[in-house]
């Protein structure tokens, strides 16, 4: 058994060598071959590499020779092109030097006409001035006398023509405006219209019987000193019927006086200590009224957020009036008027009412304060802290200052319309008659008018022209000057048309 095993593992021995020795035989076979067929393949690389290279080359001389034609070509262009270049240049040189010589020549020619036109000018201005003076001793006028009546003939007519431009650029702004002023204002109108017009600056007290009167007066007249001396006020006991009228200067006091004077009728005792209370009483009452008034007028023209205390002021101004017109009423309905204008322009409405609300507030107390009630207006306001384009709406609503903004102007209109309007306003007798006689005046002592008339009332002045001292074209300009005048000299409600007549008659008689 182990023979067998030992026999086994020389075998397996002796194969493995002879496999070996086969296998390093035909390896190294092998490995010749492979030397023999790289040595060939290396040959073979070597021998296209050596033809690649001459290829390459003749390539490269090839396209060395074709560039160098193109640039020997790209050089007889250029040169050929600067060539013709030379050439033009040239040409232009000698344009250039027979312009030169051309101008040069023209130059010398100038210089000769100029030379002949300055001894022309000499001449000329030799003969004007001959002819100058034989014109001065002709006509009797110096050159500058001639001048200015020369100067003011051409005046004459460039103020005629604009006279004449005037006219016209007045009539079609006047024209166009008065239609866009009447569709607002009527607008406005048709949307407010006033129920109280005009009041009495007088209080009348009726009296059941004139045996009242007596009891009014008291023993030795104690009850009616009494009376004035609490309340401020003149009571004016005449031989009226059944009537007691009371006069004062504060419309306030008078009022307090008119209730309590009532009350005083109503309950029938009348004495110091009696009158004393019902005065008290009446003065609670016309406070109570003021407040009531003042906060009514704020809620009627949708202003709000306004000072207790101008609210107060407001409500004074219902017992006050100018020209008969009660002040309170007339301030709600500029207040009213100029937001409904405002509304319509596009501006502030809330301002422009505010503003129109308060531009009569200094009325309220101008009895008591020394000033213009738009002075005392412009302090009030500002002591109230109101702003400043209210203020400005105030002290430019009669024109004593410039407004500076749009609802300052609508404010002004609107005062003028509820102040001008029929009815709104009375005034004196004396003080009517007085304010014809110096509107005719102002006419009257206008260069050129011969009379003047004032009609309707004083809203309309109509001038009669000297024929011979004013013309058809002068007379705009007339009427310009006097309407500037009555704007400067006279204080007036509303407008006043300025309408200036010329007319030139002819008379002859045939015989």
């Amino acid at each position: 058994m182990a023979i067998t095993v030992i026999t086994g593992l020389v075998f397996l021995i002796v194969g493995i060598l002879a496999g070996y020795i086969w296998r390093k035989s035909v390896g190294e076979k092998a490995i010749g071959s492979a030397e023999q067929k790289a040595q060939n393949l290396i040959l073979d690389a070597q021998t296209q590499v050596e033809n690649m290279k001459k290829e390459k080359v003749l390539e490269a001389k090839e396209e060395i020779h074709r560039q160098r034609q193109d640039l020997e070509n790209e050089l007889r262009a250029r040169r050929n092109e600067m060539s013709k270049s030379e050439r033009r240049i040239q040409q232009k040189e000698e344009h250039m030097e027979r312009k030169m010589d051309n101008l040069e020549k023209r130059e010398q020619n100038l210089s000769k006409r100029e030379r002949s036109m300055d001894d022309k000018h000499k001449e000329i201005d030799a003969y004007l001035e001959k002819q100058i003076k034989e014109l001065e001793k002709i006509s009797g006028y110096t050159k500058e006398e001639a001048k200015q009546i020369l100067l003011d003939e051409v005046e004459k007519d460039v103020r005629k023509d604009a006279s004449a431009l005037i006219t016209r650029i007045e009539s079609e702004a006047k024209d166009e405006a008065a239609k866009k002023a009447k569709e607002i204002i009527t607008m406005a109108i048709q949307r407010y219209a006033a129920d109280q017009v005009t009041e009495t600056t007088v209080s009348v007290v009726s009296l059941p019987n004139d045996d009242m009167k007596g009891r009014i007066i008291g023993r030795e007249g104690r009850n009616i000193r009494a009376i004035e001396t609490l309340t401020g006020v003149e009571l004016i006991i005449d031989d009226t019927p059944e009537a007691v009228i009371l006069s004062g200067f504060d419309p306030v006091r008078r009022e307090i006086a008119r209730i309590a004077l009532e009350k005083l009728i109503v309950d029938g005792r009348i004495h110091p200590a009696r009158i004393e209370e019902m005065v008290q009483k009446a003065t609670k009452e016309v406070n109570n009224i003021i407040k009531e008034e003042g906060e009514k007028a704020c809620f009627e023209t949708g202003v709000h957020n306004l000072h207790p205390e101008l609210i107060k002021l407001l409500g004074r101004l219902k017992y006050r009036t100018s020209y008969g017109q009660n002040v309170l009423q007339h301030s709600i309905e500029v207040a009213t008027l100029a937001g409904l204008m405002a509304e319509e322009l596009g501006f502030d409405a809330r301002l422009a009412r505010r503003a129109g609300l308060l531009h009569d507030i200094g009325k309220s107390i101008d009895h008591e304060v020394e000033g213009t009630h738009v002075d005392i207006g412009v302090n009030i306001c500002k002591k109230y802290k109101e702003s400043w384009k209210v203020i400005n709406a105030v002290e430019a609503h009669h024109g004593d200052v410039e407004a500076t903004t749009l609802e300052a102007v609508l404010v002004g209109a609107a005062d003028a319309l509820s102040a001008a309007r029929p009815g709104a306003r009375r005034e004196t007798l004396e003080t009517y008659i007085k304010r014809l006689e110096n509107l005719e005046n102002i006419a009257n002592t206008t260069k050129g008018v011969d009379k003047s008339y004032a009609i309707q009332a004083g809203r309309e002045i109509r001038v009669a022209v000297k024929p011979n001292q004013v013309s058809d074209d002068e007379i705009p300009m007339l009427a310009r000057d006097i309407a500037k005048r009555i704007e400067a000299e006279l204080e007036y409600p509303g407008q006043i048309k300025v309408n200036v007549v010329r007319e030139t008659k002819a008379t002859e008689y045939a015989k």
